[in-house]
């Protein structure tokens, strides 16, 4: 084989193993370092935490929007399912719910067009036992995750109201 076919085949190929590890890795690699850091490194688990209202310099994640209020919770089913509840915001504000498993897939989104009396679910593993109870269940198809609550607070007074009704978020274990 000639020196120069060698050396392409070999590009090609650790090109193809670049893009292989890259498109596995980068989604897992990703959601760890969110979750370290919407958890406060690992302390604040299956709890809402609740972001600050955004500025210019608000960057823990992406660029979010100045017209949200944001509230997270890191959650880990290894205990068992958890319960998800986030009441409405105050005169019918926007709220969306969004699950999001560790390899980035978002699993659910929820909103209070269809909800406005509140989100409530019970959150659990595929292939795990079905949770008795009237609550509608997620499937996630992984241990940990991303639970992120987003309500529509454009003006500092409309932020105040969802940061009064964010905070009875809960994502605690069932039980």
């Amino acid at each position: 084989m000639r020196g120069g076919l060698r050396y392409a085949l070999a590009f090609v190929g650790a090109a193809a193993v670049g893009h292989v590890a890259t498109i596995l890795l980068a989604p897992q690699v990703i959601m760890h370092i969110a979750m370290n850091r919407l958890s406060g490194d690992g302390d604040d688990v299956n709890v809402f935490r609740f972001a600050d209202r955004t500025t210019a310099a608000s960057r823990q994640i992406v660029r979010p929007s100045p017209d949200l209020a944001y509230a997270s919770c890191v959650y880990d089913l290894s205990a068992g399912p958890i319960l998800v509840d986030v009441p409405p915001s105050p005169d019918k504000g926007y709220v969306s719910v969004s699950v999001f498993a560790a390899n980035t897939d978002n699993v659910a989104v929820m909103d209070s067009l269809r909800s406005p009396e509140g989100i409530r679910f019970i959150l659990q593993q595929e292939r795990k036992l079905v949770h008795p109870g009237d609550l509608p269940v997620i499937y996630t198809p992984t241990e940990r995750g991303i639970i992120l609550d987003r309500r529509l607070a454009p003006t500092q007074a409309e932020f105040d109201w969802a940061d009064k009704a964010r905070r009875g978020d809960r994502c605690a274990p069932v039980g």
